[in-house]
C-alpha cells in the first residue's frame, strides 16, 4: 500500500514539475512572439508582365478621320475628260510594341523607366475604298488612272494628317495611358523616354 502511495505521490510531483515547466515555456514563447505588419515598397516587373505588354502589339493612341477630294484632267482635241473622287480614311497613330529594344523597361523600387519607339502610323492601308465616291466623271478612265488618283489621295491624307500636332497629341496620350498602367501595377514614379530617330 505504501508503495502505491509513494508511486501516486511521485506521479503527482512529476506532473507538477511538467505543469510548471509548461507554464514557463508558454510564458517565454508568448513574450518572444510578435506580429509585424509592414509593406514592401519594392515592385518588380516580371518577365511575364513584359511579355504581356509587348503582346499588345500595335497600340493606338489617336485616330484621325480624313476626307480628300482628288481630281485629274485629261486634255483632248475635242474637250477635256475629268475625274473627281472623294476618298475617306482613318489614320491610326500609336506605338508598335514589337519595335521596343532590349532593356526597354527597367525598374528599381517604386520607380520604372520605359524607353519607347517613336509614335507613328500603325497601318498604311487607311483609305476605306468601300466609301470612295465618284463625285464627277467624264470620259473613259482606266484602272491605272484610278490607281494614280488613289495614290494622290493617299499622299494628301498623309500630308494633312501626319502633322507634328497630331503626333504630339498621340505621344501625350501614350504617356498618360502608360503612366496610369504603371501606377496601377504599383509604381509611384514613372519616367517615359522615346527612342531617337
Amino acid at each position: 500500500m505504501r508503495t502505491i502511495q509513494k508511486l501516486k505521490l511521485g506521479f503527482v510531483a512529476v506532473m507538477a514539475v511538467v505543469a510548471v515547466a509548461a507554464v514557463f515555456w508558454l510564458k517565454n514563447a508568448w513574450q518572444d512572439s510578435s506580429i509585424v505588419i509592414g509593406t514592401d515598397s519594392e515592385v518588380n516587373v516580371s518577365p511575364t508582365q513584359i511579355r504581356h505588354i509587348k503582346a499588345i502589339g500595335e497600340w493606338e493612341f489617336l485616330s484621325v478621320s480624313a476626307e480628300e477630294m482628288v481630281d485629274t484632267v485629261r486634255r483632248g482635241l475635242l474637250g477635256n475628260d475629268e475625274l473627281v473622287r472623294i476618298y475617306y480614311g482613318t489614320l491610326r497613330l500609336g506605338l508598335n510594341m514589337h519595335q521596343v529594344e532590349p532593356g526597354w523597361i527597367d525598374s528599381e523600387g517604386d520607380s520604372v523607366r520605359l524607353i519607347l519607339p517613336k509614335i507613328g502610323l500603325l497601318d498604311r492601308d487607311f483609305i476605306d475604298e468601300a466609301r470612295t465616291k465618284a463625285f464627277f466623271e467624264s470620259g473613259n478612265w482606266t484602272p491605272k488612272d484610278r490607281e494614280l488618283l488613289y495614290r494622290k489621295a493617299h499622299r494628301q491624307m498623309l500630308s494633312h494628317c501626319l502633322t507634328s500636332e497630331n503626333l504630339n497629341e498621340a505621344r501625350s496620350n501614350a504617356e498618360q495611358q502608360l503612366t496610369q498602367m504603371m501606377r496601377a501595377m504599383g509604381y509611384r514614379r514613372v519616367r517615359i523616354e522615346w527612342q531617337e530617330d
